[in-house]
């Protein structure tokens, strides 16, 4: 049996991205942003489509958490997917602070995409935690 050698680089978890968009079929890119939509690390993208899509991504979860607090009984938010013509974006929270983004073509199976990461905050939770920013000066 031949194993498969991993890039695992302590305190970056940009290997665990770069694992799962080699995992699900048609993943184009991932990032693990901070709640407050800023880049932690990403595999697939450009460093400024990586720090829009931690906007967009920031964003969309902080709606999908308001929309929870209104009309799910304060319930918290498990994925939030955005289906273009072309592409897929699914957001899931990723730890205290974190959120998870992935973007996959249009071919991709959601319900593989949605798993595959929640297997992977589920298995990784603390590593993909990212603590809150502490303000200027202090």
């Amino acid at each position: 049996m031949v194993s498969e050698e991993t890039t695992e680089r302590p305190g970056d978890p940009a290997w665990l991205l770069s694992g799962l968009v080699q995992r699900v079929p048609h993943a184009t890119g991932a990032l693990l942003l901070s709640a407050d939509g800023l880049v932690r690390a990403a595999d697939g993208l450009e460093p400024d489509a990586a720090d829009h899509l931690a906007a967009l991504a920031g964003g969309l979860h902080s709606l999908a958490r308001s929309a929870g607090a209104r009309f799910g009984d304060g319930g918290e938010v498990r994925q939030v997917l955005v289906e273009l013509d072309t592409t897929l974006l699914c957001v899931c929270a990723a730890g205290e602070g974190a959120c998870l983004a992935v973007l996959a073509g249009r071919d991709a199976d959601a319900a593989v995409l949605g798993y595959e990461m929640a297997m992977l905050v589920k298995s990784v939770r603390p590593t993909l935690t990212v603590p809150a920013r502490q303000p200027a000066g202090g």
